[in-house]
């Protein structure tokens, strides 16, 4: 039986992540950035989008929001250490503050938009 490819949920969460994002830059670009780890400057290319132009930019296979930390910060943060959710929650928010994503939309080397 051949494994399930998730193209459809990829999809769907593409477009409720992108769909998310670009409401959360329309409110507060700022703390839009804060929350979902994305530069400030991704953020205002993305409230410039229409409708069609998010729904083709989910159309891909590949999921769009990535974890921004790694499997042991995860763990970590999980609780599986034995340390309380308050704790946990803080110590997440400052980590997200200190640590954003890279840009997969702004910054090539020859700084044109892709």
């Amino acid at each position: 039986m051949p494994a399930p490819d998730f193209a459809e949920e990829i999809r769907e969460l593409n477009l409720n992540f992108l769909i998310l994002a670009q409401r959360m830059a329309h409110d507060n670009v700022a703390a839009a950035a804060v929350k979902l780890g994305v530069a400030e400057e991704d953020l205002r290319w993305l409230q410039t989008l229409s409708p069609a132009k998010l729904v083709r930019l989910a159309q891909g296979a590949m999921l769009v929001p990535q974890f921004r930390f790694d499997g042991a910060l995860l763990k970590q943060l999980a609780g599986d250490v034995g340390r309380d959710e308050a704790a946990a929650q803080l110590h997440a928010l400052i980590l997200a503050q200190a640590k954003p994503r890279k840009s997969p939309i702004v910054g090539d080397d020859d700084g044109e938009k892709t």
